[in-house]
């Protein structure tokens, strides 16, 4: 039975993406064609976030990106504001105590989004935070927050953001100079449908001036982006051995993006709200309110007296079909509808609830 694939990420691989990853490898320390191939690359990636700050790509998954973000802003010390309305933006308080950071919580039910004036309400209180940590969509529970509102305010404050757009780029617009952000992270295996295991980011003029007026430097190279500027950012070498092949794919990914402009935005879009009409037409509850969904993924409530992960096994093995469930306070609760990228497609997220009502009638 061939398998179809509708998790929110890992995604599918469009034919261009995987034949760009076959290309022949060439040793990226010595080829010189290869840095400008990167910077090329990273030039594609500020037309994506619509910024001017340094881009960089990473060589790991995106929870790389945010640990490299926290470990290099954060000493002892920091007052940090974190946006915890997710199982994500609740993650970013375990990096923040990992880095001697002193976290002030704006805590929120899973299903609402954070507002501007709360997080006005929390800087006004605490005047002292310096940096901020919030999550654009969380993907466990399809939430998207209104990060347009709440990047302003928190450069007003003079604040370095620190954004997990990771399941939102290339799905839901980032526009981070227009929306004051500093560092903005995302990873290749979400909308812009490249293979799992990079990192890339935007980091502004502001937070390159903030990690270098620590009182102490951030320590060790791989989390530290700072060696990133002292090598790559001043002289174009790499402070370790590269992916290549993993290179060519995102930059494959970045053209089909870049080549569909504003219709990106537009399918994703159209695609969620057929996707949230299609399922409450089935008889399913929206997990966040339909105000607060991302474009990337649908939340629905499992049904009552449904096994969650029974379910999604035989939705795979017998129907075909592979959705996610969710985890940390959402585990058995959540079932989660991908229809980023490759998969945001109204004629496969059909077929997908068709299977899904088929595989819950074996449960009735």
């Amino acid at each position: 039975m061939n398998k179809q694939q509708m998790a929110p990420g890992p995604v599918e691989l469009s034919d261009a993406v995987r034949q760009a990853m076959a290309q022949q490898l060439y040793n990226p320390d010595l080829d010189p064609d290869y840095v400008v191939f990167y910077r090329g690359m990273c030039e594609k990636i500020q037309q994506l976030l619509h910024t001017q700050s340094d881009c960089l790509v990473l060589s790991g998954e995106g929870i790389l990106g945010l640990e490299a973000a926290c470990a290099s802003l954060i000493e002892p010390g920091t007052k940090v504001l974190c946006l915890a309305n997710g199982v994500f933006g609740a993650g970013f308080v375990d990096f923040v105590k990992a880095y001697g950071g002193e976290p002030v919580i704006i805590e929120k039910d899973y299903r609402q989004a954070i507002t501007a004036d709360e997080v006005e309400v929390a800087l006004r209180q605490n005047p002292d935070i310096k940096v901020a940590t919030l999550v654009h969509c969380d993907t466990p529970s399809g939430l998207l927050n209104p990060l347009a509102e709440i990047g302003p305010v928190l450069k007003q404050h003079g604040v370095i953001s620190i954004v997990d757009a990771v399941a939102s780029i290339a799905g839901d617009r980032v526009l981070a100079d227009e929306w004051g952000l500093d560092i903005v992270l995302g990873g290749s295996q979400k909308a812009l449908s490249a293979p799992p295991g990079l990192t890339f980011m935007s980091i502004s003029a502001a937070a390159w001036e903030f990690m270098e007026a620590r009182r102490e430097p951030p320590k060790g190279l791989y989390l530290n982006l700072l060696t990133w500027k002292d090598s790559w950012l001043k002289d174009g070498s790499f402070p370790y051995t590269q992916p290549v092949n993993d290179h060519y794919a995102l930059d494959a990914a970045l053209d089909a993006a870049l080549a569909e402009g504003g219709g990106l935005y537009e399918r994703h879009r159209q695609v969620a709200e057929f996707t949230r009409d299609a399922v409450q037409a089935a008889g399913f509850k929206l997990y966040p309110d339909a105000n607060y969904a991302a474009s990337t993924v649908t939340a629905i409530e499992v049904p009552a007296g449904v096994p969650d992960a029974e379910f999604r096994q035989r939705l795979l093995t017998q129907y075909g079909w592979q959705i996610a469930g969710s985890y940390g306070p959402l585990a058995g609760k959540v079932w989660r509808i991908g229809h980023m990228g490759t998969q945001c497609q109204k004629e496969r997220v059909q077929a997908c609830l068709e299977a899904i009502q088929a595989c819950l009638a074996d449960f009735r």
